[in-house]
């Protein structure tokens, strides 16, 4: 799946169009980053247990984990969110309601959706169930990547000793230019 936005898809929220979900991800106040810089260039958010923020935040070096909660920025400021799911199908449910929930418009309107980051769950190709829910839930999504299987971050190898096949660098090198476009005023 094109990390690039997909033509048609939605990149803002569709209020009216998308009710609003109860019981989705509740929402947390953000903080400026351990450093004291500020807010993360983006802010990663699981939508189940075990999805992979930590992992990610490790091995991308970038951005901020807000764990399962949508970060709301403080006045004045955008916060940009990327979702991570697994491909099971809780997983994928789960990134399905919190699409729906922004979809909806319930969100404050400075919380950015970027995309869906679907970390594989298990290694080989995703039964066609699967691949089909993928393709419902990324239908109401601005962007999705999908990484594969590494077996070297389920044992919990470091990060930084961890060959990581190249679906993990393009994702790193999409999310710097999306929030660096963002940050200069563009718009992807």
């Amino acid at each position: 799946m094109s990390p690039l936005p997909r033509s048609g898809l939605p990149s803002q929220p569709q209020p009216g169009a998308v009710p609003d979900l109860p019981g989705g991800l509740p929402v947390r106040p953000l903080q400026p980053t351990p450093d004291g810089v500020g807010l993360a260039p983006w802010w990663w958010l699981g939508c189940h247990g075990g999805a992979g923020c930590s992992t990610l935040a490790n091995v991308v070096r970038r951005g901020g984990n807000a764990g399962r909660y949508w970060p709301v920025p403080p006045a004045g400021e955008r916060c940009q969110v990327v979702l991570i799911a697994r491909t099971h199908a809780g997983g994928l449910r789960a990134a399905q309601v919190a699409a729906r929930q922004w979809a909806s418009g319930s969100l404050p309107p400075d919380v950015q959706l970027i995309g869906l980051v679907a970390v594989a769950d298990a290694p080989g190709r995703l039964p066609r169930p699967l691949r089909e829910l993928l393709a419902l839930v990324s239908g109401g999504l601005p962007r999705v990547w999908q990484l594969p299987w590494v077996e070297a971050l389920r044992r919990g190898d470091p990060p930084g000793q961890v060959r990581l096949p190249a679906a993990y660098a393009q994702l790193a090198t999409d999310l710097n230019h999306i929030t660096d476009h963002h940050r200069t005023g563009g718009s992807s």
